[in-house]
């Protein structure tokens, strides 16, 4: 396959964040660029890029961990590449990651719009957890 994956350096932000925008993996109320800094700069977590051979960055994971749970995030393939193994790669990067952390549990989250994925994640050996997810904005977002 010709791929690589290793942790994002800052100046992959602008293309890690059109990815995301690729994948529609982004929403009006988060920053991309700021997660990937945040993520980047963080003890307990990180982004993960996937290179191909001539460098061009085709896929991504951001992985953290609040010493109990690990969690995966904007796991992207860029749509030209999808189907080639690229996702599989990065889940087990960020697993990796995780496990060489001591944790021993991985998460994530589907947003109700992107419902095609969850076979994917399935077929990597995720199950649908029955939880009861609840937020709050604490900064004054409505």
């Amino acid at each position: 396959m010709g791929i690589t994956v290793g942790s994002a350096r800052a100046d992959d932000e602008a293309e890690a964040v059109a990815l995301w925008h690729a994948c529609g993996l982004t929403v009006a109320y988060n920053d991309p660029a700021t997660d990937f800094r945040f993520a980047r700069a963080g003890a307990a977590s990180d982004v993960l890029v996937a290179r191909a051979d001539d460098g061009a960055l085709v896929g991504s994971v951001m992985v953290g961990h609040d010493g109990h749970r690990g969690w995966l995030y904007y796991v992207a393939a860029a749509p030209s590449r999808q189907g080639e193994g690229i996702g599989r790669l990065l889940v087990e990067a960020g697993e990796r990651w995780l496990r060489e952390r001591g944790v021993v549990k991985v998460q994530l989250l589907v947003r109700e719009t992107n419902t095609p994925v969850i076979a994917f994640y399935e077929h990597l050996g995720f199950e649908v957890a029955p939880r009861t997810v609840m937020s709050k904005w604490i900064d004054g977002h409505d």
